[in-house]
Formats: structure tokens, C-alpha cells, sequence
């Protein structure tokens, strides 16, 4: 009988210092550390973000998630008074929304926000919450929602976190965490890139909770991979399609336009249109359509992790952490940014 290997999630893990997970973004935009690898010469180079413009010529061109993060953290107020926590997790029609909420709450409770309420109207079994709003939840969010920091940034929103856990080109609001990759980019950057002769791409995968959530099996064969939604317009499959038959490296910008494209990838081509993708890039898996990548630093033990080792090979992905550790750059969202060519 054959006996099938599997892939214990250990072999990603890291000790990463608690000091090296970045609380705020750099002072200004664009101005992270960034670390070039190598795949072909297994070299590691440190360098900074706005170096990217001489990293990446006109034989390439960008694909970046356009999505836009939701002020999706709202506090309501029970019937008893007590303060309930909400997370909005997608839009729904008429109103409603899928929800996680901080404590029990049961169906039927109604909540109540400065301006307008909402009632539960259902508890699934996931947790997860369906809440239907009085009127519109985007207004709701938009006029008393926070942005929903991810849970290793251990401090309260601010004012600056609207603008700096948002890409400059974002668009399409429906996610509750950003695509931190392109966190980097300024217009000045992506201006001196165009300038040059690279074409820009854009694509919406909408970002869940699942992003942040830990892998619990043992073995990476037995994670459930959680699912996400994504587009990409007639116009922008089309230009990729021609500038990858034109000989063009794609590059993408962060593991969600990584798992977008390789998700629309058919018969040799990118799909248009809507799509869901639960697409866990792991051992075996071989890349259809990515030429480079940027992205940050991951959590251990995270599918994120195990997506760039994939790409980047894991000797020299596990190498480039631990000079990353070595080197103190900066982790997760708000962190350091790397390039793999």
C-alpha cells in the first residue's frame, strides 16, 4: 500500500520577536524596507520600497487588488444597555448583513446605534451572525463604523487608520482587511512605473475574516481553506491575456491577486467575470499564471506563508525570514514589503 505524506504546518513555523509586528505604518507611504529575492541565484537583497521603480520594467506589468476596506467594526447598545461589538463581515440585499459578534448574542435581540438599529435575525452554526439593519448598513458604517484593524495591532483605530489601511487606488468597499502589499504604493510610485512603459491592472477579491485565522490541523492537507469572492472585469482579463501572450511578466501584487488569478485561470487564458475561490496554494501545487510577486511579511504557520514558499521555493523563503528577524524589518500589515523575481 502507498503511503501518503503529508505536510506538518510546523515546517512554517518562525520565532518572530512581538516587537517586530508593526502597530502603525511607516511615517510616510512608500517608504517601508523591502527585501528582493531571487529565486533563480537564491540572493536576498534589502533595499527600500521606492527602489521598486528600478526593480520593475516595461517587460512587466502590475495586477493589484482594487478592494476597499469596510468601517466594519460598529458598537450597538443591547435593550439591557450593555455595549455589543460587531463586525460586519459582508453586505447581504435588503439590508442585511453576515456578522460576527464579541459575546452571545442570541436571535431576536435588536441593537441599537446612535441613528437607526438592527435585529438578529439569525445564529447559524458558524457563529456567524445574520443581521438585518433598519436602513442602509453602509451608511451605518460609514457614519459611526471603525476600521477593523487586524487583532495582532493592539491599540484603537485612529483617524490616520481610514486613510493608511486603505490603498491609494481602492475602490470597490467590501472587505474587512486590506491587500497589505499594496499598502507601499504611492501615486508618485505608480506614476514613475507607468512612465516607464507598465501597465497597471486592476481586480477585486473582497478579504474575509479567514485571512487572519491560524491554521489548526496539524498537517496543511487536512486545513479547510476559507472562501472569498472575487472579479475581474472583460477589459482587464483581456489585457492581461495579451500581455502575457506578448511575452509580459505578471506581477502581483499581494497573495490575494495571486489567488484571484490563479483562480481564473482556464485553458491557458484568465476568466472574466465573478467568482469564489477557496484556492489553497500548498506542496504540489504549480503556478499557472504569476511571473513575480510582492508582498509582506506573513504570520507563522499561515497559509499566507505557505502560498510564498510555494513561489519563492521554502529554502529560500524560510531563509528570507530569518534575516528578516535577523535584520529586524517590520511584520504583518503594517510591515516591510518584499519582492520575489
Amino acid at each position: 500500500m502507498r503511503i501518503i505524506s503529508k505536510t506538518p504546518v510546523t515546517d512554517y513555523d518562525f520565532n518572530l520577536p512581538e516587537e517586530l509586528i508593526a502597530q502603525n505604518p511607516a511615517n510616510t507611504r512608500g517608504t517601508s524596507r523591502l527585501m528582493r529575492l531571487n529565486r533563480r541565484s537564491g540572493s536576498i537583497s534589502d533595499c527600500v520600497f521606492t527602489d521598486i521603480t528600478d526593480m520593475i520594467d516595461e517587460n512587466c506589468f502590475l495586477v493589484v487588488n482594487s478592494t476597499r476596506v469596510m468601517k466594519a467594526r460598529l458598537y450597538a447598545k443591547k435593550p439591557t444597555g450593555g455595549v455589543i461589538e460587531l463586525l460586519v463581515l459582508e453586505k447581504l440585499e435588503g439590508n442585511a448583513c453576515l456578522c460576527l459578534t464579541k459575546g452571545n448574542v442570541k436571535q431576536g435581540v435588536q441593537l441599537n446605534f446612535q441613528a437607526g438599529s438592527a435585529v438578529i435575525e439569525e445564529v447559524r452554526e458558524d457563529g456567524t451572525r445574520l443581521v438585518r439593519f433598519s436602513s442602509d448598513p453602509s451608511e451605518i458604517m460609514h457614519k459611526f463604523g471603525h476600521i477593523p484593524l487586524p487583532p495582532y495591532i493592539r491599540r484603537d483605530d485612529t483617524d490616520s487608520d481610514a486613510d493608511r489601511y486603505q490603498t491609494v487606488y481602492s475602490a470597490d468597499e467590501a472587505s474587512v482587511a486590506a491587500p497589505t502589499a499594496g499598502l507601499h504604493f504611492t501615486e508618485e510610485i505608480l506614476d514613475r512605473l507607468k512612465a516607464k512603459g507598465v501597465r497597471v491592472l486592476e481586480l477585486t477579491l473582497n478579504i474575509g475574516i479567514g485571512t487572519f485565522r491560524p491554521v489548526k490541523a496539524d498537517y496543511l492537507e487536512d486545513h479547510d481553506m476559507h472562501w472569498e469572492k472575487y472579479y475581474i472585469s472583460p477589459e482587464t482579463a483581456k489585457e492581461i491575456n495579451h500581455l502575457r501572450a506578448n511575452g509580459k511578466h505578471l506581477v502581483a501584487v499581494g497573495t490575494t491577486a495571486v489567488r484571484a488569478l490563479e483562480s481564473a485561470y482556464e485553458e491557458g487564458n484568465i476568466k472574466a467575470g465573478y467568482g469564489e475561490t477557496n484556492l489553497f496554494i500548498k506542496p504540489g501545487y504549480k503556478f499557472k499564471v504569476i511571473d513575480r510577486m510582492i508582498t509582506n511579511f506573513h504570520l507563522p504557520k499561515s497559509t499566507l506563508l505557505v502560498l510564498v514558499s510555494m513561489f519563492a521555493g521554502y529554502d529560500l523563503t524560510m531563509n528570507a525570514y530569518r534575516h528578516a528577524v535577523e535584520e529586524k524589518y517590520k511584520f504583518f500589515s503594517y510591515g516591510d514589503a518584499m519582492y520575489i523575481k
